[in-house]
């Protein structure tokens, strides 16, 4: 592959987007340092050398609502690129998550006769199966970062590689357990439970409190034992220390640490998300909790048809720690699955066993590195073989 002639364009849509496109330029840019890249991502992708058309802090986030709420800047964004796309000076087009505005630009691709790599895959799993057939048109590879899903991909001849997953190498505590003890305020030996209400001021507006009742529960039954929170990078801390501020006991408040505070924790109560997977991987047991505006909820349970909502039960292919869903998150049923654990060493370890197992399936460390070699060879392979055909 002849690096000097070589323009990528890249979108990445949002927060997560943006550091994982930004490892992946600069994984590609180890292979061949002359290659540009143009695209949509945020500091970390202008950090690593992409010119950027927009900021992804214009772009509003992943879900529909945002999405609709900022469609007018995405069509700016969207008309920007499909230009860039069919000026003729691009060798190829990477796509990373951000479905609802990546499948469309995916589509003007296809016009332009260009390689498209799509790098974390649309949740069809969950809901909208159906949109693996319109991935196939469109997408000349899918990099998937869930081992369950290669399967998904191949059942449809869809060209496709596990890479692994991100967060092996960089889910990390930063400090030992013992320092992380002293830093938190917390008491070495003693029964520690992590909060962690979400990472949207709308999901810990649902769950906090309902916590915190769970967490008095915790400490009458156990007595001997200490609450934290660490408050995600998301989220105003003081926010959060405000709605604390009347608690019936006293919770650690850490900020910019959450890896090392959940490493201390000898169980979590987690909000359902991306987080229960990281939580997996650190070996923390845990229940996963799951709570709605009543309209969001029916929506979800009419769309979404997955067994478990919990990403690392999901992985798993069982329920490997517990899940409470709308109704059934309460105070009594939070503090019950806690206490079924924490008074039982013995099932602690058993559910740490299987998260070990939960961790292993995620592949090894190195995902960008994996990532930039693939789309590098498929592109010095289309270029001596043949034009990319859809």
């Amino acid at each position: 592959m002849n690096a000097k002639k070589q323009r990528v364009l890249i979108s990445a849509g949002e927060e997560s987007g943006d550091l994982q496109g930004a490892n992946l330029v600069t994984a590609m840019k180890a292979i061949c340092p002359d290659i540009r890249f143009y695209g949509l991502g945020g500091k970390k992708m202008r950090q690593a050398g992409v010119e950027t058309c927009s900021d992804i802090d214009r772009m509003g986030g992943l879900g529909l609502v945002e999405f609709i709420g900022g469609i007018c800047h995405h069509w700016r964004v969207y008309r920007i690129l499909r230009r860039e796309i069919a000026s003729g000076k691009y060798t190829a087009v990477i796509l990373v998550h951000y479905p609802l505005f990546n499948l469309f630009l995916a589509k003007a691709c296809r016009k332009a006769n260009l390689p498209v790599f799509f790098f974390i895959s649309p949740q069809i799993w969950a809901w909208r199966k159906g949109r693996i057939k319109a991935i196939r048109q469109v997408v000349s590879k899918m990099y998937v970062i869930l081992p369950f899903e290669e399967k998904l991909y191949l059942d449809e001849n869809v060209d496709v590689e596990f890479v692994g997953h991100p967060f092996v190498e960089l889910v990390k505590p930063t400090l030992s357990r013992e320092d992380a003890f002293r830093e938190f305020g917390l008491v070495p030996g003693v029964k520690t439970i992590g909060l962690l209400p979400g990472s949207r001021k709308s999901e810990v507006d649902l769950l906090l409190d309902v916590m915190v009742d769970a967490a008095e529960r915790i400490k009458k039954e156990l007595g001997d034992c200490q609450f934290v929170l660490p408050v995600a990078d998301t989220i105003n801390p003081e926010y959060v220390r405000s709605k604390l501020l009347h608690a019936p006991v006293e919770i650690k408040v850490v900020t910019g640490k959450a890896y090392d505070a959940m490493n201390c924790s000898d169980y979590l109560i987690c909000a359902s998300g991306s987080v229960t997977l990281e939580a997996g991987l650190l070996g923390c047991p845990m229940v996963i909790v799951y709570k709605l505006k009543a309209l969001s909820y029916w929506v979800y349970r009419w769309f979404v048809n997955v067994k478990n909502f919990g990403l690392v039960n999901i992985v798993a292919g069982e329920e490997v720690v517990p899940e409470l869903l709308q109704f059934q998150v309460t105070a009594e049923r939070i503090a019950s699955e806690a206490l079924s654990v924490l008074k039982k060493p013995e099932r602690q370890q058993a559910i740490r066993a299987r998260l070990f197992r939960v961790r292993e399936s995620l592949g090894e460390p190195g995902v960008a590195h994996r990532l930039a070699k693939s789309i590098v060879e498929y592109l010095t392979r289309q270029k001596t073989h043949e034009k990319v055909s859809f």
